[in-house]
């Protein structure tokens, strides 16, 4: 008889329950508009911040490169969760398949991983054009951007690659409830009925090369950066330079605090409700500040979105 069970508890079913935020809100449709604009918001800015990178030379530069990649990071990130969130509220139906959350699980931590080293790629690059601007030319070519932006996304696929398959062949029993909104690595651990220990461990270590090393590239970057920035005779000089950085800083301390939090404290500091808050906090609020951030405080940017506003208002007017 316990062998039947355990064979059931470990092959009857191939699916898991995502219980979601809906389930905590005391007004779960409103919750659910107000994360759809959010969606559209978010897709619709970095849509728009890589089109003016991409079309406006003036923008042709390491520094927009990066963010544009950025952008695209964004995009994908909130598309991972946030349609399957909407759908299974709209139809009731909130299961998803062993293959399916093991996807989804992949493709959130390459995101996350990539973004880890590409916020510290940014920031080198900001010490590159402050602190040495004759070099920077050299320093931050077309080629290197290229290679620099292909290891951030090389980076983290093997993180996707060495997390998610550990996670989804834990033997899971009984309740296949996550308590969250996606397939977290750290939500679908806590089904598992086997010692995770040694892998929690892991990951620790994991996160400690996928958040601290960049971590201190940044700090290093920024260091050194105040440094020649406390030189500078200029007072434009200073305060251009402190515009860009604290636009970029404001970006780090968003998305490496909730990074932290969710894999490097205790076990004993989590609770569901507090993880699906943080997570909403990263994966659905932090895509649609980014473009904010880097838009409405940047006179290139905003140049370039009232250029190709004028552009779109000439071409109407010549149609009529």
């Amino acid at each position: 008889m316990e062998d039947t069970t355990w064979m059931a508890n470990h092959s009857g079913r191939s699916e898991f329950i995502l219980l979601g935020i809906f389930s905590q809100s005391k007004h779960p449709t409103l919750l659910c508009v107000v994360i759809f604009v959010v969606f559209l918001m978010a897709l619709s800015g970095n849509t728009i911040l890589i089109l003016l990178i991409c079309s406006d030379a003036r923008l042709h530069t390491p520094m927009y490169f990066f963010i544009s990649q950025l952008s695209l990071m964004d995009m994908t990130y909130i598309s991972i969760t946030v349609p399957k969130v909407l759908v299974d509220r709209v139809t009731g139906v909130n299961m998803i398949s062993a293959p399916g959350c093991g996807m989804q699980m992949f493709l959130y931590v390459t995101l996350a991983g990539s973004e880890c080293f590409l916020l510290a790629t940014m920031a080198y690059d900001r010490y590159a054009a402050i602190c040495h601007p004759l070099r920077y030319p050299v320093l931050m070519n077309h080629r290197v951007c290229v290679l620099l932006a292909s290891g951030c996304w090389l980076l983290g696929s093997v993180d996707g690659f060495m997390l998610t398959p550990i996670t989804m062949t834990f033997p899971f029993c009984g309740s296949r409830e996550i308590h969250h909104f996606f397939c977290e690595v750290p939500a679908v651990m806590k089904l598992s009925c086997s010692d995770t220990s040694m892998y929690e461990t892991l990951m620790y270590l994991c996160c400690i090369l996928m958040l601290l090393i960049p971590v201190t590239i940044i700090s290093g970057s920024y260091g050194f950066i105040l440094l020649t920035i406390h030189r500078m005779n200029s007072a434009e000089g200073r305060r251009k330079a402190f515009a860009t950085c604290s636009s970029h800083m404001t970006v780090v301390t968003l998305f490496y605090g909730a990074g932290v939090y969710t894999y490097m404290l205790p076990s004993s500091s989590h609770t569901p409700e507090k993880d699906m808050v943080v997570s909403v906090f990263y994966t659905i609020l932090t895509p649609v500040l980014n473009p904010l951030i880097y838009s409405l405080r940047n006179k290139d940017v905003m140049g370039a979105l009232k250029k190709m506003l004028n552009v779109g208002a000439v071409f109407q007017e010549t149609i009529k």
